[in-house]
């Protein structure tokens, strides 16, 4: 059977819960932290469900005390989901070039959200106020682009910034452009949406 890539993808909150385990136990091993051989056993048999075969993009993101902690991710991707994850979970605790990497002894206190996406699709317009109303509060994903600069949003920043305007002027800020460079109508713009899982969910 042909494994779909880059393809939108359906998963029940147990798979999504699957995810966030398999990236908590990723960044685990990282930092050498005991995990039960029975965890591990349980995750490695959920993971061999077919639909972590699928290739799409993910975001993993972490949290300490409600702030964030590291965000990385991709917006496809040439391996299967899983690995998707695992790839981004390590990215995202050790990489994220805002923070300091992950501390063995902040572990314990980290929360962490997995994010999986649907392919991105070109979002066209007719100016500024035209895009403002094409956007979708809360459900959109925007990626912004020009010449070489890009940044993203996943949806779940609207809850910081539930205004279009302001939305668009910090993912313009994001890419190193303007904030007002979004009402020049220069710019390509894409959305996408996502499937998110918090632990404790």
């Amino acid at each position: 059977m042909t494994t779909p890539k880059n393809a939108p993808v359906e998963l029940s909150s147990d798979e999504g819960r699957c995810l966030v385990h398999l990236a908590r136990m990723t960044i685990a091993d990282r930092l050498m932290h005991p995990v039960k051989k029975e965890e591990r056993r349980l995750l490695e048999t959920e993971l061999e469900n077919p639909i972590f075969a699928y290739h799409c993009g993910t975001f993993v993101t972490l949290k300490n005390k409600g702030l964030l902690r590291g965000c990385i991710g991709s917006l496809s991707s040439d391996a299967p989901l899983r690995e998707n994850v695992r790839q981004n979970a390590l990215h995202a605790a050790f990489h994220d070039p805002r923070f300091p990497p992950l501390g063995s002894d902040e572990f314990p206190l980290i929360e962490i959200e997995v994010s999986v996406l649907t392919p991105p699709s070109r979002l066209p317009y007719d100016g500024p106020d035209d895009l403002l109303e094409r956007l979708r509060p809360g459900t959109d994903g925007v990626i912004l682009r020009k010449g070489g600069a890009s940044a993203t949003f996943l949806p779940q920043v609207w809850k910081q910034l539930p205004r279009r305007e302001d939305f668009l002027s910090h993912l313009c800020l994001k890419a190193g452009l303007a904030a007002q460079a979004w009402r020049k109508g220069d710019l390509q713009v894409e959305t996408y949406q996502v499937q998110y899982f918090e632990e404790g969910q």
